[in-house]
């Protein structure tokens, strides 16, 4: 299997986590508008949301620094793939633990949703973790 294209990665995941952080803003923001119960209700998961957004700035601040052709950037993308294949698979386990019978249609949408991001994360890291890559961003 050939590597991904450094430039590639680098915009999928700037892309992708700017996109992330916008509809996660906006989310919030139209919680915060819909009355005192919804705030008070955010304002209990204020750290959940607030980790939440670390993890996506620091998928954007690896996408861009691949981009910028930093060698720090590949350290801090392939720190964010972890973090967020983690995360799909303990969510993907949580919403399977927590539903009940017929699974059949759970479990299809979530190969659907979470197959695409763990295989581009898992090939993100060994693209990142490639002698080519590790050369052209200076850190050989």
């Amino acid at each position: 299997m050939d590597a991904l294209p450094l430039p590639v990665i680098g915009w999928v995941f700037t892309i992708a986590c700017a996109g992330a952080l916008l509809l996660g803003a906006w989310m919030i923001i139209g919680v915060h508008r819909s009355g005192p119960e919804a705030r008070s209700r955010l304002g209990a998961r204020v750290l959940d949301d607030t980790l939440l957004f670390a993890i996506w700035i620091l998928g954007l601040a690896g996408g861009i620094g691949i981009l910028r052709m930093k060698s720090w950037g590949a350290t801090v993308l392939e720190l964010f793939c972890w973090t967020l294949t983690l995360l799909v698979l303990l969510s993907s386990w949580n919403r399977l633990r927590v539903s009940t019978p017929p699974r059949a249609l759970l479990v299809l949408s979530i190969l659907l949703f979470a197959t695409p991001i763990i295989v581009f994360c898992a090939a993100t890291i060994l693209t990142l973790r490639s002698e080519a890559a590790r050369a052209a961003l200076g850190s050989a």
